[in-house]
Order: structure tokens, then C-alpha cells, then sequence
């Protein structure tokens, strides 16, 4: 893929080469923000695009709607009316979830620390003020997902800031889990929740894989300086995502993970929610 330049003359061909590798592209304006509608399509008059949330009409020659303009279709990128957004551009963008992307947007140093700690190494493409990691996989966008970090994959865009370095990683269940909002709770009978059954050895992993993945969802519980109660759900759906259907979680293992909810606040009763909601979102 083209490097990119912060010459705007070289946006388009930066668009061009993006597009002939399948990821679709679209032009930013001044504050890293996409080009204002039209007039026929202001206050989205025109119904919008197809691959909207709500599915319109629209075919406006324009980049209009946002990440919805993204395309592949280089008739579309060197039209003239695109032509003359580029020349205005002052950066690329590209929809990494019609790429089947997702970026983990890394907004500060701390930001960097948990991913290091916490995801699964994959390609990294320094930022502004931070960095973005691209994992292979298209999965729903959030904002704020915890303290500097966003999710950027379908119906969003980020800025396109080169190919960056490492070996792209499959989508982990861990970064699924961060945009999962925990249910309602289901309040069960009884406050004690007893670990799976089946005890003993993870079949598909080793002891120790599975010991550093609960330091690792201790770690995470701890370090949460807001929305904690979130924090401790998506932290119990992702150790249950890996390891809720091999048996190997021991009720020592749940009870080192309800200590660091306690630890942060938590009451047994929401642990127990918690812990209950991510079974039952997943199936267990």
C-alpha cells in the first residue's frame, strides 16, 4: 500500500492504490472529519445510502454520508466531483470494516500500556497520540469503549496513516467483548456462583496459559479508573469466551476474579450478575 504524504496532490493516488487492494476509501477534510453533505442530501433529505443502518436511495455522486461514501470503485474515487474534494482533502480515509478490519484506536500512552498487556500482538500503525492496531475482522464500532480506546470496524472510518508494522492478527473474543453492554441482570437465587464444571486442565491450552489469563483479567479489573461494573462484565464474557466450554475455570479461579470486583467496589451480588449475564450471553 502507498505510504502517505502530507502533500494533498498525493491523496488520490494514496485512494487509488488503497482501493485496488480492496479497502474502501473516502476523502477527509480539514479536522480529520469527512465532507459535509450535499444540498440534496443535508439533513439526509435523499433517504441515504444503501449500506446505511437505515438503508436509503441515495446515489449521490458526492462523497456524501460520512463512511457510507467509502468505496472501491475507482470510477467513483476519479470522478470529478470526488476529484475536487481531493484537491481540498487533507487527509485519506478508509471503512476498515468493509475491508473486514478492525481498528483498536489507542489514544494515549496509558491506552498503549493495556493493549500491550492485554491484546493479542498484531500490526501497529502509529497515531498522533497514539497508535492503531489492526486486527483481521469486521465487528460492530464503539467510542470509549474504556479510557482511550476506541473501536473503529463497520459504519465508521479512520484515517488512513500508512500500513504500518507486524504481522496482522486474527479478531480476538477479548476485543469482541469490549463493545458487549452488559443485559439487564438476571437475578439468581442464591449470591454463590460455583465455577463451571469439568475442573482440571484446559484441553486446548496449557496451565500457564490460562494462569496469565486470569492475572490478566485481575490486572484489567484493577486498573479500571471508571465504569467498573462494565469493566468486571466484559472482563468475566472475555475469560468465559476462552475458557467457558473446556472446564478448566476452578472456583478458585472465580473467586480470584469476584476478589478484584470486590477490591474495585463491586457487591457479591453484582459479581454475581456479572459473572451470570456473561454465561448467559454466551450460552453456558
Amino acid at each position: 500500500m502507498t505510504q502517505p504524504t502530507d502533500i494533498r496532490a498525493e491523496h488520490l493516488p494514496t485512494a487509488l492504490s488503497l482501493a485496488a487492494s480492496g479497502v474502501p476509501v473516502m476523502p477527509l477534510r480539514a479536522g480529520k472529519v469527512p465532507f459535509g453533505n450535499c444540498r440534496r442530501c443535508a439533513d439526509n433529505a435523499c433517504g441515504g445510502r444503501p449500506n446505511m443502518k437505515s438503508p436509503g436511495p441515495c446515489t449521490c455522486p458526492q462523497p456524501c454520508h460520512g463512511w457510507a461514501a467509502a468505496t472501491t470503485e475507482t470510477d467513483v474515487i476519479n470522478s470529478p466531483t470526488w476529484v475536487r474534494a481531493w484537491r481540498d482533502a487533507a487527509a485519506v480515509a478508509y471503512h476498515p470494516g468493509g475491508a473486514g478490519l478492525t481498528v483498536v484506536d489507542l489514544d494515549n500512552p496509558a491506552a498503549i500500556a493495556w493493549a500491550r498487556t492485554s491484546l493479542p500482538a498484531t500490526r501497529t500503525v502509529p497515531t498522533t497520540r497514539g497508535e492503531h492496531w489492526l486486527y483481521q475482522g469486521a465487528m460492530q464500532s464503539a467510542n470509549a469503549v474504556r479510557p482511550g480506546v476506541d473501536i473503529k470496524s463497520s459504519m465508521q472510518y479512520a484515517r488512513w496513516l500508512g500500513p504500518g508494522t507486524g504481522t496482522m492478527a486474527e479478531l480476538p473474543d477479548v476485543v469482541r467483548a469490549l463493545v458487549v453492554r452488559e443485559p439487564r441482570a438476571v437475578r439468581p437465587a442464591a449470591v454463590a456462583v460455583p465455577a463451571l464444571a469439568g475442573g482440571g486442565e484446559c484441553p486446548h491450552r496449557t496451565p500457564a496459559y490460562l494462569e496469565r489469563g486470569i492475572a490478566m483479567a485481575e490486572q484489567h479489573i484493577t486498573e479500571a479508573r471508571e465504569a467498573v461494573h462494565a469493566t468486571v462484565y466484559r472482563t468475566f464474557l472475555a475469560v468465559l469466551s476462552t475458557h467457558g466450554r473446556c472446564g478448566c475455570l476452578t472456583d478458585a479461579h472465580v473467586a480470584r476474579l469476584f476478589a478484584a470486583a470486590r477490591a474495585k467496589g463491586e457487591s457479591p451480588r453484582h459479581c454475581t450478575d456479572a459473572w451470570t449475564n456473561a454465561r448467559t450471553r454466551l450460552g453456558l
